[in-house]
């Protein structure tokens, strides 16, 4: 019998590892631009360490405050998953701290990307799993549910499918479409080449400038000496 609210999915289409590895390295902030700037989330879900992500949207759609469902999903979570939590962006009760990100990382999982709070702040900056998250709070959570697992979520402003993948860095987070997933990484590698020559031209003092008042002549600017 269908439970609408309370329902688990547990097969997804991933992407070839080889497709989401030949991500890595490349700017998050690169990657955008190839997008039209459409695909990233939202700039309030920041990072919580260093360590730079990168794998495949395991989902997760909480009532606020409740991680149930996410405790479901360490155990279920393949590794090189990233763990996408939709909790509504509530920040009253955090969803997620230390013992679970240790068991997550024992288990191969690659990351958290939480709207919502987590804790254990100063734990989770020092154990080599990158996440990002809404905010922080000391204040616990509960378990009782409903939830959902893999479903499509909304998660920082963007909609997220299991399967998507994603990247993170110090800039923010992008979610690529696997279909999608080749093509923009043609474009991505071309735009590094063209910035790495427009910095060999900063340094040569020689970088065109000349667009800029094309483009304020373009817009009717007026110019007063």
């Amino acid at each position: 019998m269908a439970n609408v609210g309370l329902r688990i999915i547990k097969t997804i289409h991933r992407p070839p590892k080889a497709v989401i590895e030949a991500f890595k390295g490349l700017p998050v902030a690169a990657i955008a631009d190839n997008m039209n700037r459409m695909s990233c989330i939202h700039a309030r879900l920041r990072p919580m360490n260093e360590v730079p992500l990168l794998g495949t949207a395991f989902t997760i759609k909480s009532r606020p405050g409740d991680n149930l469902l996410l405790h479901k999903a360490l155990d279920l979570a393949e590794p090189g998953d990233i763990l996408v939590v939709d909790a509504q962006g509530d920040l009253s009760n955090s969803i997620m701290g230390e013992l679970m990100v240790r068991w997550a990382k024992k288990r191969g999982i690659a990351g958290f990307v939480i709207d919502g709070a987590i804790r254990d702040v100063r734990a989770l900056k020092n154990l080599g799993i990158p996440i990002y998250a809404a905010g922080v709070t000391p204040a616990g959570p509960y378990k009782d549910g409903p939830g959902e697992i893999n479903v499509p979520v909304s998660c920082g402003g963007a909609v997220i499918h299991p399967g998507d993948i994603l990247v993170g860095d110090e800039d923010g987070l992008v979610v690529i479409k696997p279909q999608d997933a080749l093509e923009l990484l043609k474009k991505t590698k071309a735009k590094n080449l063209a910035e790495q020559k427009s910095m060999e031209e900063i340094e040569g003092m020689s970088w065109d400038r000349t667009w800029v008042d094309k483009a304020l002549a373009a817009r009717g600017c007026e110019i007063i000496e």
